[in-house]
């Protein structure tokens, strides 16, 4: 079997030979800091995204079989977006900035956390009509030639082919904030709800333009990170009625093109939105944070059976520590494996505190218990 049997085995809860060994990719820091230390090159480092020709020749070095969120598909983001610049600089060293989604980021020297942000250009009905709805109008310029074909070469074939559908709500919020998209929902919930319409009617033109002319995926993919530690940053009230239809609408469309399997993105604490996703067809929950409040799929499999699926859920943090650390989270991971429907990955992006080495570990150990 190839990986993308293999996932597809998996997934369909079917038999297979063993289990792909995949990843969620880097932080660009760790990357930096492997290269300085001598274990791969700077270029290398610097190139790698999710999928392209860099990650592979990474997952070669480590032995990782692919990254989960590899995927092509349509834009349904700004086009063009803002021109970043720069509009203030502080005798520390920081930085406010106006990135590309509108908002106003306070950058500060050496840090490598998500910058905090400070304002955004999009308030009112005014900024929608005159910044941003302009931006958001479709047209074939949002697909890339190379998704309108299915993969080509033997080593595309297999992998598993993911479409990239977008984001519904999450792009929402980068360019509002969390502060404004609250008030917005009080104060101008007809805006708010165009705004949502339109994202929403670009994410399924993408999606109708790329199926007719290629249908060859094995699952689709969306991003949305709409949680936090204690929950999602929306009532699931508002998520269900405002939101969930879209996602029915997309579902509906790639069921209709025999791609059943639907994965989403979303960090923090989804629990209160899983069920949502799932009665709108998303069925594979990724990274599946461990985190503080220890996400897992065996209570979510406890409690929507075998119609939820998931990929993450491993502890990044013990690449931090030794391999009596990783030993113990693989043991943690087996009865995990045995449910089906589940494929282990680390819960997000490798952190800097990462040792290359037990990454390396962790991966031949994952073949060994797992049948590789």
């Amino acid at each position: 079997m190839n990986n993308r049997e293999r996932t597809l085995a998996i997934m369909n809860y079917q038999p297979y030979d063993r289990l792909p060994i995949v990843h969620f990719g880097y932080w660009l820091q760790t990357l930096e800091k492997w290269a300085d230390e001598g274990h791969i090159p700077h270029d290398l480092a610097a190139a790698q995204n999710d999928g392209n020709a860099a990650d592979q020749a990474l997952d070669a070095i480590f032995g990782w079989d692919f990254n989960w969120s590899r995927s092509k598909g349509g834009n349904a983001n700004l086009l063009p977006p803002f021109e970043r610049k720069v509009l203030k600089e502080h005798e520390d060293g920081g930085r406010e900035v106006l990135n590309e989604d509108g908002a106003i980021i306070l950058e500060k020297p050496d840090a490598i956390s998500i910058p905090s942000e400070i304002d955004h250009l999009l308030k009112d009905r005014h900024a929608w009509e005159e910044l941003y709805l302009p931006k958001l109008q479709w047209s074939l310029e949002r697909i890339p030639h190379e998704v309108m074909h299915p993969p080509a070469s033997e080593a595309d074939r297999s992998l598993p082919n993911c479409l990239w559908v977008g984001s519904l709500l999450g792009t929402i919020r980068n360019w509002i904030g969390v502060v404004n998209l609250s008030y917005m929902m009080a104060d101008d919930p007809e805006l708010l709800e165009e705004i949502i319409q339109t994202v929403a009617d670009l994410t399924y033109q993408n999606l109708q333009t790329i199926l007719s002319a290629n249908d060859d995926f094995d699952y689709a993919h969306y991003w949305e990170d709409i949680s936090f530690k204690n929950g999602p940053l929306v009532s699931p009230r508002f998520f269900r009625s405002k939101i969930g239809p879209y996602y029915k609408r997309n579902t509906e469309l790639l069921n209709a093109h025999n791609i059943h399997l639907t994965s989403l993105d979303s960090d923090g604490n989804i629990d209160k939105l899983v069920p949502i996703w799932l009665e709108n067809g998303v069925n594979i929950m990724f990274p599946i944070e461990v985190g503080t409040w220890q996400a897992s799929i065996a209570p979510w499999r406890a409690q929507f059976g075998r119609e939820l699926r998931g990929v993450g859920g491993m502890n990044k943090v013990v690449f931090s520590h030794d391999r009596a650390a990783i030993d113990r989270e693989i043991e943690r991971l087996k009865p995990l494996v045995d449910l089906g429907g589940y494929i282990p990955c680390p819960d997000h992006r490798i952190a800097p505190d990462g040792k290359f080495e037990l990454v390396q570990y962790y991966v031949e150990r994952m073949r060994k218990e797992f049948g590789g």
